[in-house]
């Protein structure tokens, strides 16, 4: 086969199209057949593709586009070089080196989405052309455009996606105030303040307003299969309405607190925008979280009503709210805090209302008397500072942080990683497994895609019941284009068997998205391979509660992706990785992840703590906002969480402080010590590994491993009960009476020839003990 070469000697690359193989060349010409791959070498025309240069002097690959003719590449020199020159720029270098936007990245394959399976450990998978061109993002020059512009001038990029949005009043002249340097003065963060606005009214009101009013917001699916229901954008006005004149019929007004303990029911998006349209601060907590847990953010908060249900069913279960709500009432009241109202939904499909414990004077019935009140509810306009909702989230210590968020930043932060991150469209219809407890629900049930217009889908029961495959059929059933789900349940799903998901078309889906924790390749491939028909990019989000909302995600039609890579930052983001004195590493590279700069998503303190906020986020890096997370680079730009570098273990995406779970095990009688570390798990990604020292006399048994479990399943909720209980005579302790955790993961991941250096404990014999009782 002869090459064909083009005489155009520009400094722009140029491609030419060779029978059913693809060459290119530069000056000086050199040219080669670029792939021998079939999935390459059959592409259609005009499909981006990975090429190569032959030449020995040069490792580089560019994206072009085979056509019938000699064409030049969209991407030079000089466009390459205006990319690359200011310093916040620095980590998108490599990536832009090239014209790809990639860089260097030998030994790398194509895949092509819909063409290909993504199944060799070292594949790039691209978004096919009609998808990119479709996209919000196309392409990897559009990115750098738009990120560029985020970053140099972030009153401007930001003010502009704000004025989408409704304002009674615009915000003042300065768009953003920050201190992120503890040795400057106070933290502060400040996005749009001055502005007057009301989230609700923009989820609710401003989409009606539009014509939006007979458009499904909410698909509601039940437990039970047969059990469904749905309101238009009308309806949920009409709903939050209603709840918003109760709240303010019973004193509560703008600034009140109001915690929410309910399920996915349609009635939990309802009192979050009900809540904000009045001012109120929600503080939604899941409802899987024990008394002990409930009432301690009662005492924190302490609301003005709690409102909750009955009961609700997770597959064949019956779990009875109520009584946890009424217990944790009776605890909270012993630390002095008094709640007068219960409001309480009746789920019949649970449990009747006859069989629902009750006090008079306190607890009111839902369909009493939220029908009753009008359909028109005035709005209260707040400051784009004012708090819109706390959520506590679980932290090195043993009290949970109360991290609040304000409003203004967080609504037009939710409302533009939502579209961009799923390249969200009106004619999509999306489902996030997530519950409203965490923050996944509200950034990305809630608010997110209601200021979009959106329809969502919510889901009351277990992913796997009847079957494991119920998500496909809910999937089918309401033809969703947009399927946002954890790790935890894809690797659940995939152990479950390909079956369950081929049994149903899917067809509808385009979008598949990741959040909670680093998602593995292997399940990343199959989420990919399987459920999305290998087709759909997969937006594999990195995130926080404390950021609001993505800080790092795949652009579907944008990046090639890498499967479990969270690739690149969002717009606004600076992201950088430091070492263990806050200096900033480049390039290749592993260490600390640290935001520098503020974003409008950011959360603003912990609520009643304002030092704690310093101490945890802000002190640790000097300038930055310290993620806790580890994080590695490639040489190609790309990033990859490695997990918590705290005391805090992510099981199946819920945060858990280690301090949490130590307390409860030693609150238990005969308990003298234990230790707790996260360990990997198949399913829920890291699991708990405890290490118990029991009481001087106090017999190992299979009982006592069974009561120490459900102290902690008491205390905090099922979801923290430990995986593994290890007996520990004692534990491995440095002369100063520290515990080394570092010997403890190592044990409990058999990973005993990693132990290191166990000399300078104060019994290097408790090692030995603990290896021969980690059988037992």
């Amino acid at each position: 086969m002869a090459l064909q070469y083009n005489n155009n000697y520009s400094s722009h690359y140029s491609l030419v199209h060779v029978g059913k193989g693809f060459a290119y060349r530069t000056k000086p010409p050199v040219g080669i057949i670029v792939s021998s791959r079939r999935s390459v070498l059959n592409r259609r025309k005009s499909s981006p593709i990975w090429f190569r240069r032959a030449s020995s002097r040069f490792e580089s690959y560019i994206v072009g586009h085979s056509l019938s003719s000699s064409q030049k590449v969209i991407w030079n020199r000089e466009m390459v070089h205006n990319l690359i020159t200011t310093n916040h720029l620095r980590h998108v270098e490599s990536m832009a080196t090239m014209p790809s936007g990639a860089g260097n990245i030998p030994h790398l394959n194509a895949i092509i989405l819909g063409e290909a399976l993504a199944s060799e450990e070292n594949d790039l998978i691209f978004p096919s052309d009609d998808f990119s061109r479709q996209a919000h993002v196309p392409s990897p020059q559009k990115y750098l455009e738009m990120y560029k512009r985020s970053i140099e001038d972030p009153a401007g990029f930001w003010s502009d996606f704000a004025s989408d949005f409704f304002w009674k009043q615009r915000w003042g002249e300065q768009v953003y105030f920050e201190n992120l340097d503890v040795s400057k003065g106070d933290i502060r963060i400040e996005w749009f303040k001055g502005g007057l606005t009301n989230i609700c009214y923009n989820c609710l009101d401003r989409n009606v307003e539009a014509g939006l009013g007979d458009r499904i917001a909410l698909y509601w699916e039940g437990n039970e299969p047969c059990l469904d229901g749905s309101l238009t954008y009308n309806q949920l006005l009409q709903n939050a309405c209603q709840l918003a004149n109760y709240l303010k019929d019973i004193g509560v007004k703008k600034g009140d607190a109001v915690v929410v303990y309910l399920p996915m029911l349609m009635e939990l998006p309802i009192t979050m925008l009900a809540c904000a349209r009045i001012g109120a601060v929600h503080s939604v907590v899941f409802a899987g979280f024990s008394v002990e847990s409930l009432a301690q953010r009662v005492v924190d908060c302490k609301p003005k009503v709690v409102i909750t249900c009955n009961a609700v069913k997770r597959g064949s279960k019956v779990i009875h709210l109520k009584d946890i709500v009424d217990a944790a009432l009776v605890e909270s009241a012993k630390s002095g805090v008094c709640v007068d109202v219960c409001l309480t939904y009746e789920n019949e499909s649970a449990l009747k209302r006859g069989s629902t414990k009750w006090e008079e004077g306190r607890d009111i019935w839902w369909q009493d008397v939220i029908p009753k009140y009008p359909t028109t509810c005035a709005v209260e306009w707040v400051d784009a500072e004012d708090p819109l909702f706390l959520l506590y989230t679980s932290g090195s210590t043993g009290k949970p942080k109360g991290v609040l968020h304000t409003t203004g930043g967080y609504m037009v932060y939710t409302a533009t990683t939502f579209k961009y991150a799923f390249d969200y469209k009106p004619s999509d219809i999306y489902w996030c497994t997530a519950d409203c407890g965490w923050i996944t629900g509200h950034s990305y049930v809630t608010y997110g895609p209601l200021l979009n217009g959106a329809t969502v889908v919510i889901y009351e029961g277990a992913p796997n019941y009847p079957d494991p495959g119920r998500c496909w059929d809910i999937v089918d059933k309401y033809k969703v284009t947009i399927f946002y789900t954890a790790p935890t349940l894809v690797r659940s799903l995939m152990r479950d068997g390909d079956e369950y998901v081929k049994r149903y078309s899917r067809k509808s889906l385009r979008v598949l998205g990741s959040v909670g924790e680093p998602i593995n390749p292997s399940a990343w491939r199959w989420f990919f391979n399987v459920v999305g028909d290998s087709r759909c990019p997969i937006s594999d989000t990195w995130w926080q509660t404390e950021t609001g909302g993505f800080m790092m995600t795949p652009l579907p039609g944008a990046w090639p992706q890498k499967p479990g890579s969270a690739t690149f930052p969002f717009f606004g983001v600076q992201a950088v990785i430091v070492d263990e004195k806050g200096v900033e590493i480049e390039g290749e590279c592993s260490g600390y992840l640290c935001i520098k700069s503020s974003w409008p998503g950011a959360f603003r303190t912990l609520y009643g703590d304002h030092e704690r906020y310093e101490t945890t986020y802000f002190k640790p890096f000097s300038g930055y906002y310290f993620s806790g997370d580890g994080c590695s680079r490639d040489k190609d730009g790309y990033h990859w969480l490695t997990g918590r570098v705290d005391d805090v273990i992510n099981v199946s995406g819920h945060r858990i402080g280690t301090a949490e779970v130590e307390s409860a095990l030693v609150s238990h009688p005969q308990c003298a010590e234990a230790a707790v570390v996260g360990v990997e798990h198949e399913v829920k990604g890291q699991g708990i590994y405890a290490f118990v020292t029991l009481v001087d006399g106090v017999p190992y048994s299979e009982d006592l491993r069974k009561s120490l479990i459900l102290i902690v399943r008491k205390q905090i909720g099922a979801f923290a009960a430990p995986d593994r209980i290890h007996w520990a005579p004692g534990l491995p302790k440095t002369r100063s009476g520290k515990i080394m955790r570092r010997i403890l993961r190592k044990i409990a991941s058999k990973q005993l020839d990693e132990l290191g250096d166990t000399s300078t404990l104060a019994d290097p014999n408790v090692v030995d003990q603990l290896i021969a009782l980690a059988d037992t």
